[in-house]
């Protein structure tokens, strides 16, 4: 678990302890929910918004994904540096060749 899931272990267990799967995953589907809403408004689709709230609603995304990530003992970096490997070799092709800083 890196350093950032043990801060939401430690506050999650400071206030009780992780809710069930199916609960943990709903609030996470709700907080995608937010972060859509205020995407929308950033980009003045729906009303108008700012970067801080966005910025909090990522943030809600994260940590509601860091509690089901620590219910089944998984390390959102990894997972994420699995991911990027995954996406880099599937899709290397898709779209040219990638710019060389962001190659690796």
């Amino acid at each position: 678990m890196n350093e950032h899931q043990e801060k939401v272990d430690r506050l999650v267990r400071e206030f009780g302890g992780y809710w069930s799967p199916f609960e943990m995953l709903a609030a996470l589907v709700e907080e995608v929910g937010e972060l859509a809403d205020e995407l929308l408004k950033v980009e003045g689709v729906k009303g108008t918004g700012g970067r801080e709230s966005l910025e909090e609603e990522i943030g809600d995304v994260v940590f509601a994904l860091a509690c089901i990530a620590n219910h089944y003992g998984v390390d959102l970096l990894t997972a994420l540096e699995k991911s990027v490997k995954k996406y880099r070799a599937r899709d290397k092709n898709r779209w040219g060749e990638p710019d060389e800083d962001i190659k690796g």
